[in-house]
């Protein structure tokens, strides 16, 4: 039964960078559980206000013409969209604004969304034009919490 005592010295420079390895390894573990978490889910946005309520406007330049484009709405939809100053050297000068924003401002407002909307091949420029106009004058009025 004899049985050889062994003695194991440790210096204090191998605990301390031991120690130091071992802090850094947890760290790495917490931030990557803190990184790769699932996201809560938020409310869908139909459970809340959209749009802050109130006429916001968007600025177009046609040529030397300036165009503001205002989109008016409630807490939850667009409630109408004109041009204004719509003066007779715009309509004189492009004839096609006012027919392409009355379609689409039809089909905007009986579907409250920019999206999938159809406009005529000849009007499809103007069309993409107010459209981008909309959008800005839109993000205006979304709600940011």
């Amino acid at each position: 039964m004899s049985s050889k005592t062994k003695i194991v010295v440790l210096r204090m420079k191998e605990i301390i960078y031991t120690a130091i390895f071992i802090g850094l390894g947890i760290l790495l573990i917490l931030l990557l559980l803190v990184m790769f978490r699932p996201k809560k889910e938020t409310a869908p946005a139909s459970a809340s206000a959209p749009y802050i309520p109130g006429v916001y406007t968007s600025a177009l330049i046609l040529g030397s013409q300036e165009i503001n484009v205002e989109v008016a709405v409630d807490k939850d939809q667009i409630t109408s969209i004109t041009m204004i100053p719509l003066s007779e050297a715009v309509t004189t000068m492009y004839p096609l604004m006012q027919p392409s924003l009355s379609n689409l401002t039809g089909q905007i407002l009986e579907s409250q969304s920019l999206e999938n909307l159809s406009y005529p091949e000849e009007n499809r420029y103007t069309s993409q034009v107010l459209l981008n106009t909309i959008k800005k004058a839109l993000k205006k009025a979304e709600c940011r919490d």
